[in-house]
């Protein structure tokens, strides 16, 4: 199938080549997504969606286009064509506009599972009542919010006018449990969730008992006294303030002056033991690839090693303006959008020591299992944030009661220069990207509560 849609795609560069475009790229994907919902042992909702397309990208005299449509038959991939470079005629001009000097592709592990195609919808459905029965098995829960299965499975291919044509197949499978414990005004919700390539990566007894002990920790939780103390950040907290700094740290936010991390590069950002990376490699990284959303070979790139800033991430366009080579970071959502300077796996090198060491070593401060508001409570300048927060109490390096109604701030600057160990429990999180994301100890934050 990813043979075929080569063949569309170079079908949709020599169109627009035809068109009048000096240069051209076609973007071909093809596949099919499905979601299922179930509560009380029954399925609520079933949905099973193909996606088919192809997108355009034309150059001509400095200008680019951009044009996509759901028909790969030749009559519509010449209407795209002939769109995008229609587009092209009336853009503005931009000198670092154009394809990649160099393409390629990383030799990657598969991609795809090799179950997803023979798991039948029963047997989906039996994994997301599994969940939910997992969860409801703790005493204490009282009730299971949503569980949700979902997965995709299909093809991608790109080729150029520079000569590059490259495809590949790809699959994921997720699924996560939302548990209730508690009695009215002190119900609290723990989430659980497992990721794979497929289906038989999924482990219901996880992903249920996950959020029901998530849930149960949080049960009598109370607002607490104001303090300065260290932090502890569980990985899904990590995760969600690690994909907001990836996106800080691409050079179309640096350029646009919406990166606090500008004119910071070499600099000493962050605590020693903080390593994070880059990795469109990464073996079981959602986001993998063999090449980019531009046809440049994967590769890791290392973003902040032992606290110290080493490199943004670039484009073609970015890499031109700012005189630098591309490091492969051109993402494509769909084929409905061209590519944009992004992330793809963000990789938080694990540490030595698990989590219990870095609550032992917090002595007396918070550990943080959940925030809300982050995308909105973070100044993407200055970096000074404040959302709230529920974890909870650290006193004498052990964990005591639960934490509600408390507020967290510091500047994300001060908040990595004060990591101070990250833990060994190393998980794939899909909060802020597709982050591989570990606990981390900070030295000291603000907490806000009584």
């Amino acid at each position: 199938m990813s043979a075929d849609l080569e063949a569309v795609a170079s079908v949709g560069v020599n169109a627009a080549l035809a068109a009048g475009a000096t240069d051209a790229e076609a973007f071909v994907e093809q596949g099919v997504e499905r979601e299922i919902r179930v509560y009380e042992g029954a399925v609520e909702s079933l949905t099973d969606a193909a996606r088919r397309g192809i997108g355009v990208r034309a150059f001509a005299d400095g200008r680019a286009g951009y044009a996509y449509g759901t028909d790969i038959g030749d009559a519509g991939i010449e209407e795209v064509a002939r769109a995008a470079r229609a587009a092209a005629e009336v853009a503005d001009e931009d000198p670092y506009v154009g394809l990649p000097d160099e393409t390629g592709a990383t030799e990657v592990a598969p991609l795809r599972s090799p179950e997803i195609g023979e798991w039948t919808t029963e047997r989906k459905v039996d994994l997301a009542i599994a969940a939910e029965r997992a969860a409801r098995a703790h005493a204490g829960v009282g009730q299971v919010e949503q569980v949700v299965y979902a997965d995709a499975d299909g093809s991608r291919a790109l080729a150029s006018s520079r000569g590059f044509s490259g495809s590949f197949e790809t699959s994921a499978a997720w699924a996560y449990a939302s548990a209730l414990a508690g009695d009215g005004a002190d119900r609290m919700t723990g989430i659980g969730l497992g990721i794979g390539r497929g289906p038989e990566d999924l482990d219901p007894e996880q992903i249920g008992g996950e959020a029901a002990t998530r849930a149960l920790a949080q049960v009598g939780a109370r607002p607490v006294a104001s303090r300065r103390c260290p932090v502890v950040l569980d990985p899904f907290v990590a995760a969600s303030f690690v994909g907001f700094i990836g996106a800080m740290l691409s050079a179309d936010a640096v350029q646009r002056g919406r990166s606090l991390f500008a004119d910071r590069e070499g600099d000493e950002i962050a605590g020693e033991p903080l390593r994070l990376a880059d990795d469109g490699t990464a073996r079981e990284g959602p986001a993998t690839a063999p090449f980019d959303g531009e046809g440049c070979p994967r590769r890791r790139v290392p973003l902040i090693d032992g606290g110290r800033l080493v490199g943004f991430l670039y484009d073609s366009r970015t890499a031109r303006r700012a005189g630098r080579a591309t490091t492969a970071s051109a993402e494509r959502p769909s084929y409905r959008s061209p590519p944009a300077v992004g992330t793809s796996n963000l990789v938080i090198e694990p540490g030595p020591a698990p989590l219990e060491d870095l609550v032992a070593r917090a002595a007396d401060g918070l550990y943080v299992m959940g925030v809300v508001g982050l995308h909105s409570g973070v100044n993407p300048v200055s970096g000074t944030f404040s959302v709230g927060a529920t974890g909870r109490l650290i006193e004498r390096g052990e964990l005591a009661d639960p934490v509600r109604e408390v507020t967290i701030a510091s500047d994300l600057v001060s908040m990595l220069r004060s990591v101070q160990a990250v833990g060994s429990e190393a998980r794939w999180v899909p909060f802020g990207g597709s982050v591989h994301a570990a606990p981390m100890l900070l030295g000291e934050m603000a907490v806000s509560g009584l």
